[in-house]
């Protein structure tokens, strides 16, 4: 008889976990892969651009977005980098208030969601403030913040909160709400207290949820980004993105863009990274 072990099933699938490992392409193919697909847009790119389907005021070709990075991060005409900042300071200031309204998010949404998921009267009280807000476009009530907290970096930091609590708050009381009602019962069957229960059982199996609620909120804040910064945004590279408009200036807000992207993706893949290292169980049970 063969006997079967852990080790030869992958959980869930019954597809051998050696046969998943063999049938799974390795990190130079995947590399190689990504590496091609972005050769094969840059060259999509260049050949619209030098057919001249569009004007360059549409659709520059990628040789002038690329020398707006070298004027980005050089002094050029007497003038340092773009708007007066070089493209390190512009995205680091951006940096700065994204970090900044994300960290308020998660000291105030994961106790409000903790709450959210613990108390019946609560939730029923304020869970649909919460979901009102998760709605509302950053726009709709950023002059408001402006009046209220004027145009320096504590409205955009207010901005961001308000664009990263939501989901941080909803994500952690779906992980309460989800834990398993055994778990808790055997917690308390060998004697531990409320505060005992909250800290080392609902915690520990909510915090998954958690780590993708701040996903979700790093997503938010950097699509909000823009938004923040439109009234005295410089330095700032949703600032600069937006002063683009007034020249009409495709090459720098493409540029803007591609910096975006890459700085939100590093960032996604530095929390997925953390998430395997804090909750290496999540997704095998």
């Amino acid at each position: 008889m063969t006997v079967t072990t852990d080790l030869d099933i992958a959980v869930g699938d019954g597809i051998p976990a050696r046969r998943r490992r063999r049938d799974r392409p390795s990190r130079v193919a995947v590399t190689a892969a990504r590496a091609v697909s972005v050769l094969v847009l840059l060259g999509v790119w260049w050949l619209v651009a030098r057919l001249e389907i569009w004007s360059e005021v549409i659709l520059p070709p990628p040789g002038r977005v690329w020398q707006a990075f070298v004027d980005s991060v050089t002094t050029h005409d007497g003038r340092r980098g773009l708007a007066g900042y070089y493209l390190w300071q512009h995205l680091w200031a951006s940096f700065w208030r994204i970090l900044n309204g994300l960290f308020w998010s998660i000291v105030i949404g994961v106790p409000v969601g903790l709450l959210l998921g613990t108390s019946r009267w609560f939730r029923l009280l304020v869970e649909p403030y919460v979901s009102f807000l998760r709605s509302l476009p950053p726009l709709a009530y950023f002059s408001l913040l402006i009046i209220w907290f004027g145009i320096d970096d504590t409205s955009k930091i207010w901005l961001l909160f308000l664009a990263g609590f939501p989901p941080i708050a909803l994500a952690t009381a779906s992980g309460v709400l989800s834990v398993r009602p055994g778990h808790i019962e055997s917690a308390r069957a060998l004697g531990a207290s409320r505060r005992q229960v909250l800290l080392y059982t609902i915690l520990p199996s909510t915090l998954p949820d958690v780590i993708t609620g701040v996903r979700i909120a790093i997503g938010f804040t950097w699509t909000t980004i823009v938004a923040a910064e439109t009234s005295n945004g410089v330095p700032g590279i949703g600032g600069l993105a937006w002063s683009t408009k007034n020249q009409l200036q495709t090459h720098i807000a493409i540029l803007c863009v591609i910096v975006i992207g890459i700085t939100a993706f590093a960032l996604d893949a530095l929390v997925r990274r953390v998430e395997q290292r804090v909750v290496p169980w999540k997704g095998r049970v």
